[in-house]
């Protein structure tokens, strides 16, 4: 789905679309039920045989956002020469910012700011990585040592890709199947995976659920700060359309049906948040995809098992 829309909206921006994770994706060769790994760890592709790595370091997502190209040993001696990314186009912003009246170098001032604050966290982490290594195996070396730092740290990276119209089109996966990534600090200090296939037991489940209450508690700080952020007539947020959500209704079975599904922002386009729409029936999820790419501009007969589109979404209920 991400795709389709990149091929249609994505050819404005610098990036067509942005894929970013928050774990190494190494695993390699047969993984859940007989399927290549590769399944597992790219939730985007080009086309049905060309997967689009996901990024989980915040410094190569940040260099692809605002670096001036080059290869990766070419860009880093430039950065050993200079304190800032930034400090690359100190020239250029100041032509940009005569140009400009009051309140437009105010907006970019502003921006700037919060390039810079994103670009000192990121090399705190580079700096505390060398200081104090932590082994982590699902953790690239170099990032925030806590997973709620790393995560925000994303998101912010993805408040600044929209600011900037670098990129409309944004795919994160936020958590992974079959993680071996424990909690500690909600005071879940076991692995997520095993926790997963709970069997009814009801410790397991209360802890699954901390571990979901968490995601979401990230998700809703970057929706906050969406809709903190002006945009032409509203917010970013109000311009924005952000599907959050699950392949698994009840992982301890596999159970595809019932799925946790949030549909945030989208205000400008007409979309009535704060309900909880319950279908009567098993209804695919593509109907749900289908609606979203017609939203954004792009319109098809149907995606993937699409048997509609949840109207719903963007016409208020009769109660």
């Amino acid at each position: 789905m991400d795709q389709i829309a990149a091929q249609h909206i994505g050819q404005e921006t610098q990036l067509p679309s942005l894929e970013m994770s928050m774990d190494l994706l190494q695993t390699v060769g047969q993984c859940d039920n007989g399927y290549a790994c590769v399944y597992q760890n790219n939730l985007s592709w080009s086309s049905p045989t060309t997967p689009l790595p996901a990024e989980a370091h915040p410094r190569l997502v940040f260099e692809s956002l605002f670096g001036e190209g080059g290869s990766l040993a070419e860009r880093q001696a430039a950065l050993r020469k200079k304190a800032s990314l930034l400090d690359f186009f100190n020239e250029d912003i100041s032509k940009l910012k005569r140009k400009l009246g009051p309140q437009d170098r105010s907006r970019v001032a502003h921006y700037l700011d919060s390039v810079r604050e994103v670009e000192r966290r990121i090399q705190k982490a580079a700096t505390d990585a060398t200081d104090h290594p932590l082994p982590d195996l699902d953790r690239p070396t170099g990032v925030p040592a806590a997973y709620a730092d790393h995560a925000r740290l994303m998101f912010d990276l993805q408040v600044l890709a929209l600011r900037g119209d670098i990129t409309r089109v944004i795919t994160f996966q936020l958590a992974r199947e079959t993680s071996s990534r424990s909690y500690p600090e909600i005071g879940v200090p076991e692995p997520h995976h095993p926790l997963s296939h709970h069997g009814g037991d009801p410790a397991k489940i209360a802890l699954m659920a901390k571990i979901n209450q968490f995601h979401v508690s990230l998700f809703a700080e970057f929706l906050e700060k969406l809709k903190a952020t002006p945009e032409g007539n509203g917010t970013l947020l109000d311009h924005s359309l952000y599907l959050y959500g699950s392949g698994m209704g009840n992982p301890n079975v596999h159970d595809h049906i019932n799925l946790p599904i949030i549909v945030a922002g989208g205000a400008a386009g007409g979309m009535k948040g704060g309900r909880h729409i319950q279908f009567e029936k098993p209804t695919p999820l593509a109907n749900l995809h289908l609606t979203l790419l017609d939203k954004v501009g792009v319109h098809l007969e149907s995606f993937a098992d699409s048997k509609g589109e949840v109207n719903e979404l963007f016409k208020p209920l009769s109660v």
